[in-house]
């Protein structure tokens, strides 16, 4: 039996036994009416929404809201924003604040308190200026005006991007500590304390849009899937975020449960450094039909996860059947692969060398996520048959951003959404476009195409969607052909509750959790 086999059979029969030790169909009729508890992956060390990706966790836990909201087909609808336009030029942008909306200490948000946030944005970070640049950016009552240096077609978009979610810059200055105290926002609850084990919230006492349902809100990092099933059966959280593979068949046809799940738009993805070894492009070739998806999507991860292909899902339509993926699985066609290169076993211990030295690479994997794990584990085995060293290093979540920006890995594991501003452009830019003196400081991979970024150049630029729409098509290809990165697979998304729980909804981008119409009932 495989080693991720099992890890699998382990984390069932974990479930198993938690099932045996609380009983079946178990009730809790007491639950506090007042009290929502949340098992979460915990993944960022503070609330700064400018750190690292710590701005979802400032939207998912209901603490801050961006201009636009992205509806289950990634389209764009009002939130703070009532409504936008665009002027003739296509650069001047005017967006009408929503004159109800307040902030968690009470004061009124204006087009002036907007501008101020998103300066504050571009200010703090430097991944702001991946999504756009603006010229200037003026205010008058509720109305901003944003004037872009370029055109960009999809501005409201990429303003629904958690990066972008409005703060009150004036209690900043009157000295609270977004970092240790959270931001001030317009969502329905404020952060009273947070810790990256633990986020404690209240409700939004001026809270804009409706009644808080909860008084207070308390979120458990539950890393582990088996321990998140654990607190979810044991009553310890009311509903827990993402349950893994192993545990569907415990809830999802379980009356005592709520369970929603709907294809997400992320791609579960291997990074390869186009440095060293990996600059023979043989090798990677080889890498990507050494591994068996569809076993994976399958048997791995029992059908939770569509088998993987191109860099996007098939569920945003951009050509996923049209594509061609050359290297399907072939661990024959792989190690002629690596022959072609002079990759062969001359020593006879199990792995292929050149000029002395074993083909042995890093894969750096974070535990977050336990398919991520599961992953690395499967493909360790499968590149082992064909002669190729894999050494697993697990890494805090935190670290997988650095180590994108340095390039200091041969291979690196992530779960990416790759349409987060409802357009798959920016995705695509962020981790293969040309890092040309630091232009794209998040792709370190060294992975670098002139054709592929002018496709990526029309798409962002284009007020035409049909040739917006080819273009990225054609950048996919751009990618397969060139062996620039292994795509896994693309999973479901699942938020499981227990069955007092009203309002759970799974929405495509994954933003928003915690929300004003979670109830209990």
């Amino acid at each position: 039996m495989k080693q991720w086999q099992r890890w699998l059979m382990v984390g069932t029969l974990m479930s198993m036994s938690i099932i045996g030790f609380f009983g079946c169909g178990l009730q809790f009729n007491d639950h506090d009416k007042d009290v929502l508890k949340v098992g979460a992956i915990g993944f960022a060390s503070t609330l700064e929404p400018t750190e690292n990706y710590f701005s979802w966790v400032v939207v998912r836990y209901g603490i801050g809201e961006t201009l636009v909201k992205f509806n289950d087909t990634m389209g764009t609808e009002p939130w703070i924003a009532l409504k936008w336009s665009v002027g003739d030029d296509n650069q001047t942008w005017t967006f009408t604040i929503n004159d109800k909306v307040t902030f968690s200490n009470g004061r009124k948000v204006t087009a002036q308190a907007v501008k101020e946030s998103l300066e504050r944005t571009f200010e703090k970070s430097q991944r702001a200026k991946t999504f756009f640049n603006y010229d200037r950016i003026e205010a008058n009552g509720q109305t901003l005006i944003i004037h872009t240096d370029k055109v960009y077609p999809n501005l409201p978009g990429l303003l629904g991007d958690p990066l972008f979610l409005i703060v009150d810059v004036q209690s900043e200055r009157e000295g609270r500590n977004f970092a240790v105290d959270g931001p001030i926002g317009t969502g329905p609850y404020v952060a009273t304390s947070f810790t990256k084990e633990r986020a404690e919230l209240e409700a939004n006492k001026h809270y804009w849009d409706g009644t808080v349902p909860f008084k207070r809100v308390e979120v458990p990092a539950i890393n582990d899937a088996n321990t998140r099933a654990m607190a979810l059966q044991s009553g310890d959280v009311d509903m827990a975020i993402n349950i893994g593979p192993g545990e569907y068949d415990l809830f999802k046809d379980n009356k005592d449960y709520v369970f929603e799940e709907s294809s997400s738009l992320r791609d579960v993805m291997v990074r390869m450094s186009q440095n060293g070894a990996l600059a023979d492009a043989n090798i990677r070739a080889a890498l990507i039909a050494g591994i068996d998806r569809e076993s994976y999507a399958k048997t791995l991860l029992k059908d939770t996860f569509i088998a993987g292909k191109a860099p996007l899902p098939p569920s945003l339509g951009y050509g996923f059947k049209q594509v061609k993926a050359s290297n399907q699985y072939s661990p024959e066609n792989a190690r002629k692969l690596l022959a072609q290169s002079g990759w062969v076993d001359t020593d006879g211990d199990g792995y292929v060398d050149k000029d002395g030295q074993d083909l042995v690479l890093d894969f750096y994997t974070y535990t977050s996520r336990p398919e991520l794990n599961l992953y690395a584990e499967a493909m360790q085995a499968d590149y082992k048959k064909i002669g190729i060293g894999i050494n697993i290093k697990i890494v805090d979540y935190s670290v997988i951003d650095e180590l994108a920006k340095s390039g200091a890995y041969d291979l690196m594991i992530s779960s990416v959404v790759t349409a987060n501003t409802g357009n798959p452009v920016w995705f695509l830019k962020q981790y293969w476009g040309s890092n040309i003196d630091g232009a794209n400081p998040n792709n370190g991979s060294g992975y670098s195409n002139p054709r592929y970024d002018e496709l990526l150049a029309l798409a962002g630029s284009t007020m035409d969607s049909t040739t917006a729409h080819n273009a990225i098509i054609s950048a996919q290809q751009i990618l397969l052909d060139d062996n620039a990165a292994i795509y896994l697979g693309y999973p479901k998304i699942n938020l499981v509750g227990k069955n007092y729980m009203k309002g759970i909804h799974t929405s495509p981008c994954e933003y928003y959790i915690i929300t004003k119409d979670l109830k209990k009932e």
